[in-house]
Formats: structure tokens, sequence, C-alpha cells
């Protein structure tokens, strides 16, 4: 059966005339941390829709993985909701939260949906509150905490349940990068719980730090999908060595560096940047190289890609 808790299987979604997936189809693994990525309408939050049941996709299917009468089964989104909305929680890009109600009370009343006794409703409301840092604001309104904390409460409100999976979309828009380090660190323990969590984010870097597979979007298609560093091994083969020397003749240097391994060597101002995939052995002779020339070394520094160079190939790539 495999380990994939959910199976994508050629889902295309059309809003009106506008195709907005087209024949999407991939699997979710269990307890991995799922990015998707793309610029603006390219089918992500649609996505997160379709997974959860709120929408329902013109073709293709969508199936989760849960337990029937003791035996592992996959049963398709749309036709079992109530199964899945015992497995999954769910935080959109908007509060979802009542303002009227404190922090506890929502928490609370967003359990109360679930079919959670009310000693386990108490219990996981305490914990949340904890595991969110929102213990000491707990009885304020809703109305009037910060945007770091409604988003905390967003995700408090659909882990209340425990979740075989939590879905998350843009969990840190809008957010400075302290709150956006505290709402990471938080998805990272929920995580490590052995929750598979599956999000939508525009903050790239963030995503290449711990996501175990980003998926990039692009016009409601699959460009790819995989590990992080598999994304920039497959992508971006070259780095580049940044070097920066006194007084700086590169013209004397440059002759001297040649080789089937360095694919372009180029001046920026005052660097002169190295293209190669053979970096450590490159690195070695221009250094013999710089001592060769009496040339002091000033800066020399490894420039490796980012999971935003790889996007951005991508995107260029296909634009061409």
């Amino acid at each position: 059966m495999g380990d994939a808790v959910f199976r994508v299987k050629k889902v295309s979604k059309f809003f009106r005339h506008h195709q907005v997936l087209r024949k999407v189809n991939f699997d979710i693994q269990r307890g991995e941390i799922l990015g998707l990525i793309g610029s603006s309408g390219s089918g992500k939050t649609t996505l997160l829709n379709v997974l959860v049941g709120f929408l329902a996709p013109e073709e293709g299917a969508v199936d989760f993985r849960c337990s029937v009468g003791g035996k592992e089964a996959y049963l398709d989104v749309h036709q079992h909701p109530t199964v899945l909305k015992e497995l999954c929680g769910f935080a959109s890009q908007d509060p979802s939260f009542y303002p009227q109600l404190t922090v506890r009370e929502n928490i609370e009343y967003f359990g109360s949906l679930y079919s959670l006794g009310s000693q386990a409703l108490r219990a996981n409301t305490q914990t949340l509150l904890h595991l969110m840092d929102l213990s000491k604001a707990q009885n304020l309104l809703a109305s009037n905490i910060s945007g770091g904390m409604e988003r905390r409460l967003d995700i408090a409100c659909a882990l209340v349940h425990n979740p075989d999976v939590l879905i998350l979309d843009e969990p840190t828009a809008d957010l400075d990068p302290v709150l956006r380090e505290h709402i990471w660190e938080i998805v990272r323990k929920v995580n490590a719980k052995g929750t598979t969590v599956i999000l939508a984010s525009h903050h790239l870097e963030e995503l290449e730090d711990f996501c175990s597979r980003i998926l990039i979007l692009r016009q409601g298609k699959i460009l790819d999908l995989d590990t992080p560093l598999n994304l920039k091994a497959k992508y971006q083969r070259h780095q580049e060595i940044h070097l920066e020397t006194y007084p700086g003749n590169y013209e004397k240097l440059i002759p001297g560096i040649k080789g089937k391994e360095i694919t372009k060597v180029e001046q920026r101002g005052s660097t002169l940047i190295i293209h190669t995939d053979q970096p450590q052995r490159v690195m070695q002779e221009v250094l013999e190289l710089v001592g060769k020339h009496k040339e002091v070394l000033v800066d020399l520094r490894l420039w490796k890609p980012s999971l935003d160079d790889v996007f951005l190939q991508l995107y260029r790539g296909m634009a061409e």
C-alpha cells in the first residue's frame, strides 16, 4: 500500500473557463513536511483547498489514508468528509477564529466540533496554550491579540483534535522575521511528534531549511517535486567562488584560471567570480595562483545556490 497519507491523482480544477490546476499528480508521505511554492496565481491555495475537500476537482481525485474496520484503506476526500475532518487540521491565510471569544474559548469551541471528550478537550487546550506560547493571553479577547498571536491561535484551533495531518496556507505571511521563526519552530515541534505537515509559503529560504520535499507549481502544473538538496543539484550544478585580492591585478590572475571544471570567470567591481562544479579543487588552485602573483588575499567565499535561485531558473526557463 505504501506510506502515502494523500494520493493526488491527475487533479484538474477550473473556475468558470479559467483552469487553475492541470492534471496535478503526486503523493504526500506520512511524517514529511511538504512545502508548496509558486508565484501568485500558481494554484497553491486551490490545491490545499482541494486536499481538504473544500473544493471539488472537475477531473481526477484525491484519496486519503485512514483506518477502516481495523484495516488501512484509501478513501475519496469528497465522498468521506466526516472521516477526513478527524484526520486533518487546516489553517487558512485568513483568520478563522471568532474575535468575540477569548483565546481559550476559541480553542475549546473548535475542539467541540470533533469527537473529543470533555477531559481530552481540556487537556488538549492546555497543551496547545503552552505549545503556542498563548498561556498568558488565554483570557484575552481574540480581537485584542497581536498578529503573531492570531497566527498561533489559528494553528492551535487546527491542532486541537490531534490530527494526523496539519495543512497551513502561508503561515508566516506578513510576520516579521522573529515571529516567522517562532511559527517555524512550532511547525518543527508538531512534525517531530509524527504529524505530517503540508504548507504553502513564499518564504523560500525558510522552506529550504526544514522541508522534507518541495513541490514547485507554475500555472497549475507541477514543475518538480523533490528534496531541497536534490532540486539545487538538478538545476544549479555550478557554484561560485568569490575572490577579492589586493592590489587586485586580476588581468594577471584570469589567464591562469582555466580548465574544464571552470565554466566562467568574471569581474564584478573589486570581486573576481569563478563559476565551477569543482569548487574545492579550484579554490586550492586559485590560492596558489594568488601567492604566485604576490596578491594579498582580502576575501574568499564560496557561494552555493539557494532554493530562490532554483525557483527563478525554473520560471525563467519556462518563460523562454
